[in-house]
């Protein structure tokens, strides 16, 4: 079974435009997979529904499934047991992925071809980065949860990926999570524009007692 419910696409696209680190605060610093997944190229970023996929370690036989199954948006989450020796992914596979539109990679083994993935410009993150190979022998069942980074990923959950990481929103939570991003930005802003009016870090952040109770009194 490989159909499965997926966000609207607006609210994803709304999603988008809030970087992972906005986005992991703002939904109560919940959500974040661990920090050795990265963009192969720091200028990469995706957002969209998760098309989950779990395959044995130096094994990419359900990669090859979940790719021929997803859709156009949807970002391939690959869970491999944080393998880091194998390079399961690579300018081949991201040409296929191209060309049926879909968003992006997110895995926690490794990938290689990295200078042709940069050239591609299909968002890439990975765990590693290695040359060596893989098979092709172990089946399991595509679209079910899966854990990667520390993180529990559900079909249609959305995956949002930029320079400094990836986090994943429920799908059921997304609406929250974008206005609690967009106030966390207005938030922010107003912290930018407090100090370049030349009020302190202190004054703006309200350590002052904070810091008092720990023994410090700062003038």
């Amino acid at each position: 079974m490989t159909d499965f419910t997926r966000p609207e696409p607006g609210l994803v696209e709304e999603l988008g435009r809030y970087s992972a680190a906005t986005i992991h605060e703002a939904q109560g610093r919940r959500g974040a997979l661990t920090s050795s997944i990265k963009p192969v190229d720091h200028r990469m970023s995706l957002c969209g529904p998760a098309f989950t996929v779990r395959c044995a370690p130096r094994d990419n036989l359900m990669l090859q499934v979940a790719i021929s199954r997803a859709r156009p948006g949807d970002v391939i989450v690959v869970s491999a047991g944080e393998y880091a020796e194998a390079g399961s992914f690579g300018d081949v596979l991201a040409n296929a992925c191209l060309a049926k539109g879909i968003a992006g990679l997110v895995t926690d083994t490794g990938v290689r071809d990295t200078a042709e993935l940069r050239k591609l410009g299909l968002p890439v993150f990975s765990h590693s980065v290695s040359i060596k190979g893989t098979v092709k022998e172990t089946v399991s069942p595509p679209a079910e949860p899966v854990l990667i980074g520390g993180e529990l990923v559900r079909p249609g959950d959305v995956v949002r990926g930029d320079a400094d990481g990836v986090v994943v929103v429920r799908q059921e939570e997304l609406a929250d999570v974008i206005e609690a991003s967009r106030a966390r930005e207005v938030a922010e802003a107003g912290y930018i524009a407090a100090y370049r009016a030349g009020k302190s870090v202190i004054e703006v952040s309200g350590l002052a007692p904070v810091l008092a109770a720990k023994g410090l009194a700062v003038d």
